[in-house]
């Protein structure tokens, strides 16, 4: 009978050990009920539609989670910029941000795939891939510690200048400015056979008035935002690229909270973001027609003309292959652009 007691005493002491030992495994926040605090970075203004729908974002996000999650919110650049923000997400005192495909490929290179130049024509490529590859671009993310809750999009860039471009020898002539540490703007301008004027993006402003630049390239509504209108006279009809944009939180932060929260996290914010997505397309075409009522005509390439900033656009998709991003990746989104084009009769 004594040996019976002591068996079970022992096998109760060992379940004991064992619920103790599964707790300390757990991640201290999901453990214990508390909230798992976002500090989160944009350089988005404080009152712009990006803040609003952030905004919504995390309301809906502390419904979901019983207020277990929650972001708090570092806008208008004060935490400074794309790469400071990184820095400090590596160093826990940041968990995530909002970023342009410069920020995205300072984390992941292979990133960078979808700013290419000439690869989209529409947003109906532009979101076919996206959603698409979306698995494997997290998959691409989380190998460099970071989880992607969902795109975010800058839109179709533009040339903005002081006299009109409607060729290449046009572009030639241009004092172009390019955002300095952007490898793949490198390329495209070097295909050009343009020698531009590296500089960080806010300084572009200051260096139209000083004459340092005469040209520059941005999203209409990005360009709106940094005043270019009072410094610009033409704008391009060419959309040279669809530069992304997407939202990353540190995997430390992520693995903190509950896996069934993660799964009510992502799916708002992938809804959210969407939103703003089409959001921020609207805006692009506000800000476009806006450029032209104020007396700044939209300048017109001629189909020839389009056809060779094309090629020298494709001759990057190639020359980057194996150093920004794999052939495989490439291939990958080539095929649902294809694929796209094919469903819609365009060739």
């Amino acid at each position: 009978m004594l040996i019976k007691e002591f068996s079970h005493m022992h096998t109760w002491t060992a379940r004991l050990f064992a619920c103790f030992l599964l707790l300390a495994t757990l991640s201290p926040a999901f453990a214990k009920g508390e909230e798992v605090l976002i500090k989160f970075a944009t350089v988005a203004p404080h009152q712009s539609t990006w803040m609003q729908i952030m905004s919504d974002l995390d309301s809906q996000v502390r419904e979901a989670t019983a207020g277990r999650v929650g972001f708090k919110f570092y806008a208008g650049g004060v935490q400074g910029d794309e790469q400071d923000v990184i820095r400090k997400m590596r160093i826990n005192q940041l968990q995530a941000g909002g970023f342009t495909g410069l920020g995205m490929g300072l984390i992941q290179p292979e990133s960078r795939v979808l700013d290419l130049p000439f690869l989209f024509r529409d947003y109906a490529e532009v979101d076919s891939v996206r959603e698409g590859l979306f698995e494997t671009f997290d998959g691409l993310f989380q190998e460099k510690g970071f989880v992607l809750l969902g795109w975010a999009e800058v839109g179709f860039v533009r040339f903005f200048s002081q006299s009109p471009i409607t060729s290449l020898d046009d572009l030639r002539r241009q004092k172009m400015w390019i955002w300095e540490g952007d490898p793949l703007a490198e390329a495209y301008f070097k295909a050009l056979d343009l020698n531009p004027v590296p500089l960080a993006l806010p300084d572009v402003l200051t260096s139209f008035q000083t004459g340092l630049i005469n040209a520059a390239y941005a999203s209409p509504y990005g360009a709106s935002v940094l005043q270019w209108q009072s410094r610009v006279k033409h704008v391009s009809d060419v959309a040279m690229a669809n530069a992304a944009g997407a939202v990353l939180v540190s995997q430390r932060a992520w693995k903190k909270i509950d896996p069934a929260d993660r799964a009510r996290i992502r799916e708002i914010a992938r809804r959210e973001l969407r939103r703003l997505t089409l959001a921020s397309r609207q805006e692009n075409e506000v800000a476009l027609q806006a450029f032209i009522d104020s007396g700044i005509p939209m300048v017109e390439t001629s189909r020839e003309d389009k056809r060779a900033f094309e090629s020298l656009g494709l001759t990057v998709h190639e020359d980057l292959a194996g150093e920004l991003y794999s052939r495989e990746l490439l291939d990958q989104v080539r095929t649902i652009v294809q694929g796209q084009r094919a469903a819609t009769g365009v060739k």
